[in-house]
């Protein structure tokens, strides 16, 4: 898979995985500051990504690594945290997030080739 395909999944899947957090809030009626952090870390990490700032450039296995561990998080806490594990949209943006982590790894595998 070329860079720029992995680059183009590793958008699309981080976006919608944010989008999804901030949607939920509305949805909910109350505004949960879990859900709220946790949409914002996803595109404060999209962000670093994409945008080539000269301090992260040096760190860019790191935030590989970050953004992993972040997606990871996520879907731990919502396996702990979730009351209702058989919801669609849950389980469908557990499997984005799924697809994101390998997509990063994938992207920081063909960064060091």
């Amino acid at each position: 898979m070329n860079k720029s395909v992995l680059r183009g999944v590793i958008l699309a899947t981080g976006l919608t995985t944010a989008l999804v957090h901030l949607y939920l809030n509305v949805t909910m009626g109350h505004i949960d500051p879990l859900f709220t952090l946790n949409g914002l870390g996803y595109l404060g990490l999209l962000a670093a990504f994409f945008f080539n700032l000269p301090w992260i450039s040096r760190q860019r296995v790191l935030l590989h690594y970050l953004f992993m561990l972040f997606a990871a998080v996520t879907i731990v806490a919502w396996f702990i945290l979730s009351p209702d594990r058989s919801a669609l949209l849950g389980i469908l943006t557990k499997i984005d997030e799924f697809i994101l982590i390998i997509a990063l790894f994938l992207d920081l595998r063909a960064e060091r080739a």
